[in-house]
Parts: structure tokens; sequence; C-alpha cells
């Protein structure tokens, strides 16, 4: 406290007791210059320079009355009057304000509010009180506000929490003489407008703030002020899409007169009445800022424009998605009733994609307008119904009463089984999202999690079953483990798989002995014997949960006792880890020590099947890595296809893509022996995607003997369609409060197009099959700060667009053994634009604007797989000419 005292006693200049903050003199007049700015960009800069605008004022100051019992109970009088100009110097044909005065931009109304006087109630530095009119337009007040922000500050080192325009923040003071430091921790600031943003992080938005204010005193008053505050968000993807935001405020004092005297009164209350008994102390934190759009066309006038570019034919080019994200931020502003409109006016072709827009809105009015416009009881309406269901599954911020409308979806009939199957599996998806929000204790989650862990034994249906399997399989529940163990050890072939993959999605730190132990025997058999496909999931799952020495070098020792397709995979597999360097690397090789484990006998083992993995992308912000799992039974015909794309960013892991083809009970059409533990199955294939870590309900391509004949003799090899649509993969709004009473609101978009299909076919004749995933997609990222003071806008836009393709091909040739495969994974050439946009705008309809673009192909490629397989290629196309 000593310390304190006589630091605040040198800073003050004060002889007369200890100042805790700014102290006026009676009877002084204090002539201020005061100036705010703000500037918008790209975070690196641009040629052209910032967009944004300044204000300016000349500001009076005086003291209207001093607490009897404290120096430092004072309320203060300011007058100013304004002016506003560019931020920078421009060329006429690019200054916005060029011929337009003050009053022209403000209004009459505007600019007499702004010049009329208002009182601020400080004690011991702080703001206790702002008074204002409560007429006076939002924005006005807040430029009020601003400028008090000025005069708060106290006069020793120190953190703590103050109330200002920004909201309630931490602020740290440096207290030097003669001069204090400000700084505002941002991150801490509570304020009245919360934002939202998508719950991925590689898909996410990363923000950097500071506030620095240095005030330098003379006489216990302000001889300067000067703050900074800057804000820059940027893709995390890809972190050169990033804007930045630069508010600077100063505050100067250029002289001082002889000032009115002070006023006699009890309390402030009774002093600000006698001054003017309209001002009211209408609160320090900003208001929210209503903006007005004039001119803009309606909702449905919107869709009209923009409903061509989202029409099937037109989803693989960039104008798609963009369309659709421009029409997200128009929806978000509408009401239920004109949604309906669009919803009811919308072509058959576009109306799915209109679906996904209404849906990925996530606001109360949109989900209100779906739940009324689809009907849940028709299974005709199977393909709107499941768009609505996956935009909920893939929403970037749910709440609870999106999972609660799908809970009463669920309680209510249900017209296609498809439908019902859908409702459970992306309930799963929403209960994992909400639980990472620290949602889990919600009601509708509760509810939902009950039915879920509840559901696998609740049934005898092999569907049903399946349907709560994925759904736990969505929402990683740690509580889900056992159960998912327990199944894990299934004689249904199928719940095994889903129960081992589900396991693999979990942290590693949950893998306790128990789970450990049960996939152990899984894989080596030890309580009965499970299909190849089992035990190779089973597999992963051992060498992606930290193995011990011990598990490693059990199932090197397996290899060469296994079927012959499968000791080729499980070579395969770690061969691949070794060489990509996977976590389990290291102990693997110190089990290759050991010659008993690692020996000719063992690793020369020939077969086609096979696991590899490669980079799709590598920059500083964003690695992408594909994985190709392949295993075939020993007739040659393929028994699980798994193709897995994951991108990482900042340690962060997003399992964007995995198409997982499945077949079985196949070897008949062929008059081939099955493989041990597989002579019973039924005929299958079918195929399963998970998108966005998001499971979706999989899709049978066949099933059962006389459904296979019959697709036998009508498949065309066209493929199946099992996801097709829109989605927000990036969305992030927030508005940022500055400390100069300016309002910066910031929208970043990502919108992505996608259409993956799979086929299967089988050539008896020509004793070959073809299995092929075709994935085309249209990506835009836009990132939009904006600030809008009614009178006066101007914003910045980053954004980004590509169109691409990815065909994933496997052709087996099995006339003969070994049989001949041939994997091709391809990436046609593809456009990747930037674009660069920046605007200002006055009321009266003045509009000023700049946009640049770069543009750049990327070659296609085809991505490398190991060598045998491009020797393989060699053979089967050789043999196929």
């Amino acid at each position: 406290n000593i310390i304190r005292h006589l630091c605040a006693c040198t800073v003050s200049g004060v002889s007369s007791g200890v100042a805790a903050g700014p102290r006026l003199n009676n009877n002084q007049l204090y002539k201020l210059r005061y100036t705010t700015e703000v500037l918008l960009d790209r975070a690196r800069g641009s040629r052209e320079g910032s967009t944004g605008y300044r204000i300016s004022s000349d500001v009076a100051v005086h003291l209207v009355w001093r607490g009897p019992s404290s120096k430092d109970d004072q309320l203060i009088q300011l007058i100013s009057n304004v002016r506003l100009e560019p931020a920078a110097e421009r060329p006429e044909k690019k200054n916005v304000l060029h011929g337009a005065t003050t009053e022209s931009i403000l209004g009459k109304n505007k600019l007499a509010a702004l010049t009329k006087p208002f009182l601020v109630h400080l004690k011991n530095g702080k703001t206790k009180a702002f008074y204002s009119y409560w007429a006076e337009p939002a924005t006005i007040k807040n430029l009020k506000r601003g400028l008090v922000s000025l005069l708060q500050f106290q006069l020793y080192s120190g953190k703590v929490v103050e109330n200002d325009v920004s909201g309630r923040c931490t602020v740290q003071y440096q207290a030097t003489q003669g001069q204090v430091t400000r700084t505002k921790l941002l991150e801490t600031c509570k304020a009245s407008e919360a934002g939202f943003t998508t719950h991925s992080k590689v898909l996410g938005v990363s923000k950097k703030s500071s506030s620095v204010t240095v005030f330098r005193l003379e006489d216990g008053f302000i001889k300067t002020a000067e703050a900074e505050e800057t804000h820059t968000l940027a893709v995390n993807a890809r972190r050169s899409a990033a804007t930045k935001v630069t508010s600077r405020q100063t505050l100067v004092l250029v002289g001082k007169d002889a000032g009115p005297p002070e006023r006699a009164g009890k309390d402030v209350t009774g002093v600000v009445t006698s001054i003017d008994d309209k001002l009211a102390a209408v609160g320090i934190a900003a208001e929210k800022v209503k903006s007005k759009c004039k001119g803009c066309p309606s909702l449905l006038e919107h869709w009209q424009a923009v409903q061509k570019q989202l029409e099937p034919a037109s989803l693989s080019k960039a104008t798609a998605p963009r369309s659709f994200l421009a029409l997200i931020q128009s929806i978000r502003k509408a009401s239920k009733d004109e949604i309906l409109k669009v919803l009811k006016s919308a072509s058959k072709t576009a109306l799915p994609q209109a679906v996904d827009a209404v849906t990925s809105s996530q606001t109360p009015a949109s989900l209100d307008a779906m739940l009324e416009f689809l009907n849940f009881t028709d299974a005709k309406g199977l393909v709107l119904q499941e768009r609505f269901l996956y935009a909920c599954g893939f929403a970037s911020h749910p709440n609870e009463r999106m999972l609660q409308a799908l809970l009463d979806i669920n309680k209510g009939k249900i017209g296609s089984r498809d439908i019902k199957e859908s409702v459970v599996i992306i309930m799963g998806a929403l209960v994992h999202k909400l639980c990472l929000k620290g949602s889990c204790s919600l009601p509708a989650v509760m509810q939902a999690k009950k039915l879920i862990l509840e559901g696998p034994e609740s049934t005898k249906d092999e569907a049903e079953v399946q349907m709560y399997l994925l759904a736990l399989k969505n929402c990683l529940l740690p509580e889900a483990i056992p159960i998912l163990t327990k199944f894990a050890e299934s004689e249904v072939g199928s719940y095994s798989i889903i129960a081992l993959t589900a396991l693999q999605r979990y942290d590693v730190g949950l893998m306790t002995s128990e789970v450990k132990q049960t996939v152990n025997r899984v894989y080596h058999q030890n309580l009965r014997i499970y299909e190849k496909n089992v035990r190779a999931a089973a597999a992963d799952v051992i060498l992606s949960s930290n193995p011990s020495y011990m598990e490693v070098k059990n199932l090197l020792l397996s290899i060469g006792n296994l079927p012959h397709e499968m000791n080729k995979y499980m070579l395969s597999k770690i061969q691949d880890i070794l060489r990509f360097e996977m976590p389990a690397s290291k102990v693997i090789q110190q089990a290759m020590k050991d010659m008993i484990s690692h020996n000719y006998n063992r690793f020369a083992k020939v077969g086609s099947s096979s696991a590899f993995s490669g980079f799709m992308a590598r920059s500083a912000d964003l690695t992408s890595t594909y994985s190709l799992d392949i295993l075939y039974s020993g007739s040659g015909i393929m028994r699980s296809s798994n193709m897995n794309i994951y991108g990482s960013s900042n340690g962060a892991m997003l399992h964007g893509l995995q198409v997982a083809i499945e077949a079985q009970g196949l070897e008949s059409l062929i008059a081939a022996t099955p493989d041990a533990g597989e002579e019973d199955l039924e005929s299958f294939a079918g195929m399963s995607a998970l998108l966005f870590d998001v499971q979706l309900r999989p899709v049978t391509f066949f099933k059962g003997y006389s459904d296979l004949m019959s697709k036998m003799f009508s498949m065309t090899g066209d493929p199946i369609n099992v996801v097709k649509g829109l989605i927000l993969l990036t969305d992030h709004s927030e508005v940022i409060q500055l400390q100069s009473g300016l309002k910066v609101s910031s929208e970043f978009q990502g919108g992505l197009a996608i259409d993956i299909s799979g086929g299967m076919e089988i050539s008896l004749w020509y004793r070959e099959s073809k299995t092929s995933v075709n994935n085309r997609y249209s990506l835009v990222v836009a990132g939009n700060v904006t600030v809008d003071m009614d009178f006066l806008r101007a914003g910045v836009e980053v954004s980004f667009e590509t169109e691409a393709s990815l065909d994933f091909i496997t052709t087996v040739q099995f006339s003969e053994y070994p049989f001949l495969v041939c994997m091709q994974m391809d990436k046609a050439t593809f456009p990747f634009r930037e674009f660069l946009s920046k605007y200002e705008s006055t009321s009266s309809g003045k509009i000023v604007t700049s946009r640049r673009s770069r543009k750049q192909l990327v070659p296609g490629s085809e991505f490398p797989l190991h060598q045998e397989n491009s020797n393989m290629c060699n053979k089967v196309f050789d043999s196929s000419w």
C-alpha cells in the first residue's frame, strides 16, 4: 500500500491527498482534440491501403460537481463538435466522402445529438455512470461512450476488472512517473452480443486481439491519451485468408480556460436533474445497433436470383456454394413465413439445395419452417427429409432445440425406415457437438443419451441394433465404451465392425486395459472365429491405441498363420506404419529386432491386399493425409475397401472423409470356396460414409442372393449416390465492440457443394470386378468484416474458391491366382482463386468499391501408392488391351 500511495502521488502530481485517477480543477475548462479512426484490410496489408474513416472532435471538459467526502468523486461535463473524413488520403473517385459535409452524411438530428452536452460520473478514476438522452440514436451514444473510455484510468499498477463501452473486462495497469499504460485483456471481456463459431478447430477461425492505451499526465489530468486496438481474424486452414481491424483513439490537451463554477448539491442524481431533467444514466456498456438494409431484396427475391446457381447441374461450380452462403445470410434475417414462401416456390430440382440452406441457417425461424414444411409420415419425401437430417448433423453450432426436434420426430410416425435410422444416427452427432460445448446435462441431451445408450440392448432387430451402434459411433460418449467393447465381440460381423471402428475414434487415453484385452481377443480369435474384415478392424484399433511391446509382438507372430490375403494385409499395414512414421512405429521397430517375429518367412507373403498412407497436401497451415486399405477374400473378390482423408491444423484433427465399401458372400458367383469362418455369410455389398466427423446412414448395393442376381443382370455400372448437397463447413459470427464505441461485424463462412458416389461392377464373362468412389466438390470460404454506423459503412472481404474432383478406382482380375489388382487415386487439374474486396458507402446510397483477384491452375496428379500397385496396374491395363 505504501508503494501504491507513493506511485499515485508521483504520477498524479497532486500534492493535496492521493489521487486515484484523473482530477479536474475547479472553475477550469479543459480544451481537448479527439480523433478516432477505424481501418480495415486483409491481415498482411494491400497495395491500395486500408478502407475506413476518421471522426474528429473538439471537446470541452469541465468539472460540474465534486463529492464532499472525496476529491475523486467527480461529475464531469463534455461538449463536442464532430467532423468525418477518410482515414487516409484518397483520389476523388475513391473517396466516398468527397463533396459531402458532416451534416449531409449524419443528418441534422444525429449531428445535433452528437453536439449535445453529456455527463460522466467518475469515482476513483472509474466510470460509475454515463448520462445522456434515451432518445438519442444508439450509434451516437456509443461514440460518446468511446470518448468516455479515455477518461477512465487508475494511477497505480495492478490488475482490475472494469466496465466501459467494451463490456466488463480485466485490465492491467502499469504506472510510471507521469505515464500510465492500460492493457485491456480483450479475451476476458463479457459483452452483451454473443456470437458463435464452428466447433471444429480445423474448419474454424482464429482471432488475435490487443488493446493498449498510453496516458501521459500533467497536473493530475490528461496531457495525451493514445489508444490502439487490433483484431486479426484468420481461417485456420488457410491463414492468408485473414482480415485485420485497427482502431485508434487520440485525445490531446490543447489548452485551458476559465470554466463555469462548481454546482452545489448533495448527490450526483440531484445535480444531474438540476442541469436537465431529461438526462438519464443510460449505461456504460455499448448498446446494440440494428443495421437497416435500404433497398435490399426480400428473401424470395434473393432466392429467385440465385435459384439457377443452386440447380444440380451447377453444384460443381464455385457459384453454387457462394450463392448458398449469401442465401444463408438472408435466411438468418427472415421470418418463418418468408422462409416457407421460398420452400414452396422452389423448383423440384432446386428444392433439396433450398432445404440445405434453410437448415444450415440454424435460426429458430428456419427450424420452425423446416418442421412445418416436411412431413415425416410420408415415405416419398425421403430425399428432402434426409437432406434436412444431414444438414442438422453438419450444423456448425447446434442448440438443444434442434436435438429436441429430432427426438420429437423419432417419437412420431416415420414413413421410411431409412429416415428412422438417419434420425437416430444424426442424433448421436448432435449429442457429441452439444457435449463439446459443455451442454451435456441439458434435458434433451440427457434424453437422447439415454435413448442411444440403451438402444443396442433394447431390440433384436439387426438393422435397429446397427442404427444405435452408428449413433454411438457419432456421439463418442465415454460411457458408451463398455457397450461398444461388448459388441466388438459379437457373433454378428456388422456389429463388430461398427463397434471397433467407433472405438478407434476415441481418445487413446480412454482405451483401458479391459478394452485392449477385448480387441486383442477378437484379433487373435481366442473365443470364436471372426470374419477377416472384423479381425482387420481389431488390428487397426490395437495399432492406433498406443500398443505395448507384447501386443505388437503377438501381432507380428500372427503373420504367416492368417488366411493368405490377411497375411498380406497385416504385412502391408505394418510396413505402412513404419514408412509413414505413425505413433506405433517406434514400438514396432523395437519388436522387429526379435528375429522370431521378423523373418523372411513372415515378411515375404504374397497377395493383393494392401494398406497405404500418403500426403495429399502439406502447408504451414494444414496437413492433409489419405489412407487406402483394401482386403480381399482368398477367391479374389474384394472383402472391404476403406478410403480415409484427414486434415490437421495446429494440433487439431478432422476426419474429413471415410468411404468404406464392404462385400461378402460373393464366392458362389465364381464357384470359389469361402475363407474359414465366412462359409455361411449372406450375399451383401454396401457402402458407408463418414463426412467431417459425422457418420452417415450406410447405403446397400444389394442384400441376399436373389437381390444380387437381379442387380447382376441390371447392373449398368452407374454409381449410387451416397451423399449430395451443400454443407456449411465454416461458420463464425461475432460483433467486436471497439473501445472507440464503433462496432465491427465479423462473418466468416465456408460452403461446400459435394457429390460422393460409389459403385461396384462384377463381370463374370471377363472375371473382373471394379469398385469406384467418386468425389466432386466446389468450395468457397469468405471472411467479411464491416463497420456500420448507420450513416457510414466500410468493409473488407477476403475469399478463396476451388472446384475439384477425386476418384478412387479399384480393378480386380480374378481369372488366376494371385489375382491382379490395380488401385488408382486421381485428382484432376483444378482452379484456385483468391479475392479481396473493399467497400465504403454512405446512407445516401453513394458507394465506392475495389476488387482484386488472383487465379492459378493446380495441376492434377495420380496419388502415389506402393510400387507393387504400379507394377500390377501395368499388367491389368496390358491385359485389358
